[in-house]
């Protein structure tokens, strides 16, 4: 029984990580193609200002993780912009920063052979998986 118990706990957990990991990838099309809808008519992205998207996009910042998504222009060149997914544990973050963001300037200039994020996973830290979209 103790066994059986163990197999549908470890189960179940798999299970609510990969919807968290799909929500997350769903949160961050939705913001992407918003902040293109909102900003598409600038020649850059410097207007982002997170309270005023999230509010124009009516999407929350809040990630299913207990953390946020945090916008900024990227500064290096405002013609593209990052998008931050804060509060991640170390295992969270790996998971990812693996994954194929294909619409993402990082996926795109790779040649599709890298997932387009970036992250610093460690352990007992709060995580950050920062993915950037533009030109």
């Amino acid at each position: 029984d103790c066994m059986l118990t163990a197999t549908a706990f470890a189960l179940i957990s798999l299970g609510i990580n990969r919807q968290k990991q799909a929500r997350v990838m769903d949160d961050v099309v939705t913001i992407v193609s918003g902040v293109r809808g909102l900003l598409g008519d600038y020649d850059d992205f410097s207007h982002i200002d997170n309270s005023t998207i999230f509010a124009a996009m009516s999407v929350s910042n809040k990630n299913p993780y207990g953390g946020t998504y945090e916008l900024a222009v990227n500064p290096y060149d405002s013609r593209q912009f990052i998008i931050r997914i804060n509060g991640l544990s170390k295992a969270d973050c790996e998971a990812l920063v693996t994954k194929a963001w294909t619409d993402s300037i990082g996926y795109i200039s790779s040649n599709h052979k890298e997932g387009g994020a970036t992250a610093n996973c460690a352990d007992g830290t709060k995580n950050v998986v920062s993915i950037t979209y533009g030109e």
